[in-house]
């Protein structure tokens, strides 16, 4: 279920009334959420998300003290109003049954998903680049995925010869290696046509039932969510130098 913040924030008490889902509050875009959304939609959880429209509505959600840092994404969830992708993540992960069945395998997991989270941060800024440095980070990306991160994982499901990463159980790393290899492909097609093992390993995911439904509603990372993240930058650098 979707709505507009301007709806949430009117008093609505039956868009405001707990319905047990989580709720995601950010742009109507990629971004830092998606993460978030793969993570829930993999669990099998249902979610309702709230968007982001203007900065005067993200300087309410920071006045009404709903932004602990002064930024998104939001996740209210089991009463609390979590920030920090990381945190929120690791919340769901060990809620759902995703991190592991010990703090061994929940070491590996937290390796492997950090490693991903590097890999990913060069994608999610890639929109950003000047048109100028457009082709050197693509091929930076294209670079970092082949000889970097996506050997350690071709290798550890060779040696292990098992279907997911960590105690042959699927978790929270499998789910990030997941969106990480759809999201390098839409920019380098054939970045997978070294890597058997992990060829494999998607065709197994992506025929996941909680992943085969989510997949058709991968959303792209929209123009209108591109600007408004800048508009959202700006916005907290003015509020910095208001405060100086």
């Amino acid at each position: 279920m979707k709505f507009k913040l301007q709806q949430y924030l009117s008093g609505n008490q039956e868009l405001r009334i707990m319905s047990g889902k989580p709720r995601l509050i950010y742009l109507n875009g990629r971004g830092r959420m998606e993460s978030i959304r793969w993570l829930l939609a993999a669990a099998g959880v249902e979610f309702e998300e709230v968007y982001l429209e203007t900065k005067e509505q993200f300087e309410k959600l920071i006045k009404d003290g709903s932004l602990l840092f002064q930024q998104v994404p939001l996740v209210e969830i089991d009463g609390m109003k979590m920030v920090q992708t990381r945190a929120i993540m690791s919340y769901i992960a060990g809620k759902y049954n995703l991190y592991g069945k010990d703090l061994k395998e929940r070491a590996l997991i937290d390796m492997y998903v950090e490693g991903i989270s590097d890999l990913m941060q060069m994608i999610l800024m890639f929109p950003f680049s000047p048109p100028d440095a457009k082709e050197k980070n693509l091929e930076s990306i294209k670079e970092r995925a082949t000889n970097r991160y996506f050997p350690v994982f071709e290798k550890v499901l060779k040696q292990h010869g098992q279907d997911f990463l960590v105690g042959n159980k699927f978790s929270w790393a499998d789910v990030q290696l997941m969106e990480a290899i759809l999201a390098v492909e839409e920019k380098v097609p054939d970045v997978l046509s070294g890597f058997p093992q992990l060829q494999v390993f998607k065709t197994k995911m992506s025929n996941m039932p909680t992943i085969k439904k989510f997949l058709p509603g991968c959303r792209n990372f929209f123009i209108v969510g591109i600007l408004l993240i800048l508009a959202l930058k700006l916005y907290k650098t003015k509020l910095k130098q208001q405060r100086a």
